[in-house]
């Protein structure tokens, strides 16, 4: 039986894609300035979290992926709740949203950088813990 914790667990708790348990990011996503900046190892399993330089320019797609999902939703809240209100009603709430959702938005979509496209996704138990 295993202890690790699930995939999806790991992935919204911000976690190594490989031993799960290692935190990947520096700073709590509060902090919006270093929200982003990820470890360069694991302190767990010592897996490198950027395999490559730019390796997480990929990112970018899922996090403009994220913001047009939230325009698209936000919009259609506002036009059925809101009985389709005036362009700038739209604006004015759109854009604060996107605005506020960024800095979780960027550390998820490094996270799913990590998760999906990356090298070291399979566990090596000979590697255990440091």
């Amino acid at each position: 039986m295993s202890t690790r914790p699930s995939g999806i667990v790991s992935l919204i708790s911000g976690k190594c894609p490989r031993c799960r348990t290692g935190k990947a990011f520096k700073y709590p996503f509060y902090n919006v300035f270093k929200a982003s900046e990820v470890h360069e190892r694991c302190s767990c399993c010592d897996v490198k979290f950027e395999p490559e330089p730019g390796f997480f320019w990929g990112a970018m797609y899922f996090s403009y992926a994220l913001n047009v999902g939230t325009a698209i939703i936000v919009g259609i809240l506002l036009f059925f709740f809101f009985g389709d209100p005036e362009l700038w009603v739209y604006i004015a709430v759109i854009v604060p949203s996107i605005l506020i959702l960024t800095p979780i938005y960027v550390r998820f979509s490094r996270l799913l950088m990590m998760y999906i496209a990356s090298p070291y996704r399979k566990f090596n138990p000979a590697l255990g813990k440091k």
